[in-house]
């Protein structure tokens, strides 16, 4: 058999035989180091009975790996011109199979009922597109998808959003909407040298271990998460003056949120990056009423 595909070598021969050229608007980094893809293999507990989902193959360097360890995989690509080259350079693997489809777009829950054995062991492992990292995954949690972890490759300071902790810098509405669904951690930092085209920034693999509940409770989750987002809007002003104005009615609705604020055990002057999920349940739960 052919020498993996994640080699220098392979990935130029493949590029050429088939022509192919970059297309920026599609975010294509190819991963060129073997080590690296056996490590998101190896971090997503990947075993023979492992159903894998992968969205954004390229030329199937990743794809390959992921066939090798679990029983069946399936990858999702939407540039129509490598369709040819999955098809060859996967042929060795009979247990893959790709769909020429936008992830965003599609229904992943119907294609999951009818690709996988229902209750079997479930994992996303991608080399994401860095213009599309959140919308990815936040569509992976919110459509509640039946897997039990996602291990992506992204832009490391993505990654640092994600897994960031209360008070520090890179923590926000999106640390707090990932961390709700999932335990975050961070696997390893992936320099830019391992990459063709070699993307202008470094990269990390995150792995986030679904949830079997949310992190907290809430009546309503669409309003938390308004509540998450309002209160992060403009990072320098108070979670009171915050909400004030990025909430629809919030200024007739001061005294109300002053007084959510202080039902929650929540001083008005503190910042939104300084609050616990915790704190921002207490406070949803607070607010609803003045809300709904």
């Amino acid at each position: 058999m052919d020498k993996d595909i994640a080699t220098p070598l392979r990935t130029r021969a493949i590029l050429e035989k088939y022509g192919f050229s970059f297309k920026k608007s599609l975010g294509q980094n190819f991963l060129i180091d073997t080590n690296i893809l056996r490590k998101i293999v190896d971090a997503a507990g990947i075993t023979s009975e492992t159903g894998t989902i992968e969205i954004g193959p390229g030329i199937g360097a990743l794809t390959e790996q992921l066939a090798k360890a679990s029983r069946k995989t399936l990858a999702f690509e939407i540039d129509q011109r490598l369709l040819p080259i999955l098809e060859d350079t996967l042929s060795p693997y009979p247990n893959v199979k790709v769909i020429h489809s936008d992830f965003l777009k599609a229904d992943a829950a119907e294609v999951i009922r009818e690709e996988f054995t229902p209750g079997m062991d479930l994992v996303v492992a991608a080399n994401l597109p860095y213009y599309v990292t959140t919308p990815i995954i936040m569509k992976i949690l919110e459509d509640k998808l039946p897997v039990r972890a996602i291990v992506v490759m992204l832009q490391k300071e993505v990654a640092d959003r994600i897994s960031a902790v209360p008070g520090s810098k890179d923590y926000g509405s999106l640390s707090i909407a990932v961390q709700y669904y999932t335990e975050a951690e961070t696997v390893m930092i992936v320099p830019k040298t391992v990459f063709v085209p070699q993307p202008n920034v470094d990269s990390a693999v995150i792995r986030l271990n679904v949830r079997s509940k949310p992190a907290v409770t809430v009546t309503n989750e669409e309003f938390f998460f308004k509540i998450t987002r309002a209160a992060f809007a403009q990072r320098r002003k108070t979670i009171l003056n915050n909400l004030t104005s990025q909430l629809e009615r919030g200024k007739e609705q001061k005294d109300a949120i002053t007084a959510a604020l202080e039902k929650a055990g929540i001083e008005p002057s503190r910042r939104g990056e300084t609050l616990s999920l915790e704190e921002f349940a207490r406070l949803s739960e607070a607010l609803l009423p003045a809300f709904s």
